[in-house]
């Protein structure tokens, strides 16, 4: 072990481990309020609830920058893709397919994140990379099985909105690069949901406006303050406070905690089977990620900021 590694310390490992049992599990209460709550309102209580707190961390923390005029642009089009479209799609995706396969495609986030830097310059590409994004992509295929896709089967289609959703997070990624290296972590974490609630208050508003929550049981009062606080506000500020003393290829590792994590839990929880499709789609997966994200040389990594799927 490292001098490096030694004053560092436990802590943002065990940040990091906490991060991924938060987001791994997340889904299941994610389900009892998709049962009552419609898809755009549950987006836009987490984006609304997440950039009130996280500005209160960051005033707390002595206050945040201001965003350079010449970075709104890319400022909105990291909102866009890494928090409005992305939480759309996987929470619609969500309520239409099962916890397990939900986690599993969203492990593909790296393998996107390499492939969308190297079409826009920002990752290098090779042929170790591109293998493993390969092999990724046969273990989603196994697992959606686009050949025998029917739209009205839900949990097909609700598969390919979860794989939309981590194409648009790796996207995310990506292009966030110059603003997490300009601004920090934190701090463009908090302007990016601060700006996600102008396209996402409005429409959550108006798809609650018919939603009655009269009857509704208190699991669902529960599963909600639980969603706002724990995999919403708690994770992502666990997350931005471990990206600030480890390298975010280390970050990356620990996403790969999550469907261990789900396979674990959501069959004694939801009941959902874990049949053998899903298993050498996990590990086709499992393979092409470690390929992808393995570094050869010790050199000092790529400063990318790399969150969970919300």
């Amino acid at each position: 072990m490292s001098q490096t590694t030694r004053k560092i310390g436990a802590g943002p490992h065990l940040a990091l481990i906490a991060v991924q049992l938060i987001f791994g599990t997340w889904g299941i209460p994610g389900k009892v309020v998709l049962s009552v709550m419609p898809v755009f309102g549950l987006s836009a209580l987490r984006i609304a609830g997440a950039a009130i707190m996280l500005t209160i961390i960051c005033r707390l923390r002595g206050g945040f920058a201001r965003i350079n005029k010449k970075d709104w642009w890319l400022l909105i089009l990291c909102a866009m893709l890494g928090v409005v479209f992305n939480q759309w799609l996987f929470a619609t995706g969500l309520k239409l397919t099962t916890v397990v396969n939900t986690v599993l495609i969203s492990t593909t986030i790296p393998i996107f994140t390499l492939l969308i830097g190297a079409l826009i310059g920002t990752e290098r590409a090779s042929l170790r990379r591109f293998i493993g994004i390969a092999l990724a992509a046969a273990g989603v295929f196994c697992l959606i099985s686009p050949a025998r896709a029917d739209l009205a089967n839900g949990s097909r289609l609700g598969d390919l909105l979860i794989l939309a959703s981590a194409v648009m997070y790796g996207a995310y990624i990506a292009f966030s690069k110059r603003l997490v290296h300009s601004y920090g972590a934190l701090t463009t974490t908090t302007w990016i949901f601060i700006v996600a609630i102008i396209p996402t208050a409005p429409i959550g508003v108006a798809s609650t406006l018919h939603t009655s929550f009269a009857n509704v049981h208190f699991s669902f009062w529960l599963a909600t303050l639980y969603i706002l606080l724990i995999p919403t506000v708690l994770a992502y500020y666990l997350n931005a406070w471990a990206l600030s003393r480890v390298a975010p290829s280390t970050v990356a590792v620990y996403i790969y905690l999550q469907p261990l994590i789900a396979f674990a839990l959501a069959p004694i929880m939801l009941g959902e089977s874990l049949g053998l499709r899903a298993i050498m789609a996990s590990l086709l997966i499992f393979a092409g990620v470690l390929i992808v994200t393995r570094r050869r040389s010790t050199k000092a990594p790529d400063q990318v900021e790399v969150l969970d799927s919300v």
